[in-house]
């Protein structure tokens, strides 16, 4: 065998390794449904608190939200993160919301927490790294982490920006799968929102 028919099998295997890796993905480049979730440690919270992933190791299921203040699309959501993090709180699941905004800063983040009453901890990461270990691109982008901490679903929070117009509730659909031990019937959706702001 030839040095140059070896040289073309071992360029098309990597070809076809790299692109199963970046199809695999509808609507993220960075993960994919089933990865080990990216770990975070030591982020300030508006409450006063540090956070990693590791601070909610009991829950059976941890949403991870990124957001911001500032987004139209982001605070529009704000008050459904909050009924979300009420009605599953006793069922062990918990909501994490994560702002990498460089735009943004703690203080401005303690002070929309306590005007709308977030009842979920509400992280600043200056370092931007959470959102690029995810993969996140905009306001809200919405990771649901398994019992396993495992991926299970990524994408919007719901299909509308109109609480009311509402008709598929992707996200709360997932967190019934997974506290089912079954795999969501949707696992991954197009985030939409304002995009990050980066460094």
């Amino acid at each position: 065998m030839s040095k140059r028919v070896v040289v073309m099998g071992l360029v098309a295997l990597v070809a076809m390794v790299s692109l199963s890796r970046s199809w695999a993905a509808k609507h993220n480049t960075k993960v994919d449904i089933g990865d080990k979730a990216a770990t975070w440690s030591d982020l300030p919270g508006t409450d006063g608190k540090t956070y990693g992933l590791s601070s909610f190791g009991d829950a059976k299921a941890v949403a991870v939200v990124f957001t911001c203040n500032n987004c139209p699309v982001a605070v529009a959501y704000e008050d459904r993160l909050i009924e979300l993090a009420r009605e599953y709180k006793d069922k062990n699941v918990a909501v994490v919301a994560i702002n990498v905004n460089k735009t943004e800063d703690l203080e401005a983040m303690k002070a929309r927490a306590e005007e709308k009453g977030f009842n979920f901890p509400y992280i600043f990461d200056a370092s931007q790294e959470s959102a690029k270990a995810y993969g996140a691109t905009c306001t809200p982008h919405a990771f649901l982490l398994n019992k396993d901490r495992t991926i299970a679903y990524m994408g919007a929070i719901d299909d509308n920006m109109k609480a009311s117009d509402v008709e598929n509730h992707y996200l709360r659909a997932a967190i019934d799968a997974v506290l089912s031990d079954q795999a969501p019937e949707t696992s991954e959706t197009k985030q939409v929102g304002c995009s990050i702001k980066w460094k």
